[in-house]
Parts: C-alpha cells; structure tokens; sequence
C-alpha cells in the first residue's frame, strides 16, 4: 500500500472511529434519531422533550457536528440543526466489512472443526 493510500486509510479510519464515539453516548444517539425524522430543529426545539438544557443540547451537538453526523445553518435569529446520513452510510459499510470478516473467520472455524 503506498503512503498515500495508508494516510487515507488513516484518514478514514480516525473518521469512522469519530462517527461511533458520538454516537456511543445515548443522548447524542437520540439526538441524530430525533434529527433523522426529517426537519431541521433548533436547540429550543430540541430541548422541549428533554430533561437537558439547552447548553448541554448544544454541547453534544457539537461533538455531532464535529463528525459529521449533523449541519447547522442560521435561520433568522434561530440555528437549525439537520442530520447528515453520509457518515451514518459510511458507518455501516465500515460495519458490513466487520460483519464479513467474522462470516469468513466462522466459516474456517466450522471448516476446522468438521476435519
């Protein structure tokens, strides 16, 4: 693999991990369910069904932002926050490849095993 190729593996690796520490905590994981439903919604709107403030709201949707998971854009006065599917996509794949690896290891296991 050259060195640009291992930089981007890198790159992307660093990524993926970011995706699954934000959203290994369950307020932020409830957040991006909250978000996926389709609208945009502004940290007020966030906080209406929730026991947080509307500081720590903020908070973990800056660690959401930061990888990725979600975009804010101004709205007047109000910011509004919108989940971002790309990473969520990337996440899975990344998954999918976890998933085959373990078929593949089961699968010499079971062959093995019947010798």
């Amino acid at each position: 693999m050259s060195s640009s190729a291992s930089a981007r593996r890198a790159d992307t690796d660093e990524a993926t991990a970011a995706i699954f520490a934000a959203l290994g905590d369950g307020t932020r994981l409830a957040l991006v369910a909250r978000l996926s439903q389709g609208s945009a919604c502004s940290i007020s709107q966030l906080a209406e069904h929730s026991a947080l403030t509307r500081q720590a709201i903020t908070k973990h949707l800056q660690v959401l932002e930061k990888a990725g998971l979600v975009s804010r854009r101004k709205s007047g006065r109000e910011t509004l926050y919108a989940c971002q599917p790309r990473p969520l996509h990337d996440a899975r794949r990344y998954l999918d490849v976890v998933e085959r690896q373990w078929d593949q290891a089961l699968g010499r296991l079971k062959t093995f095993i019947e010798r």
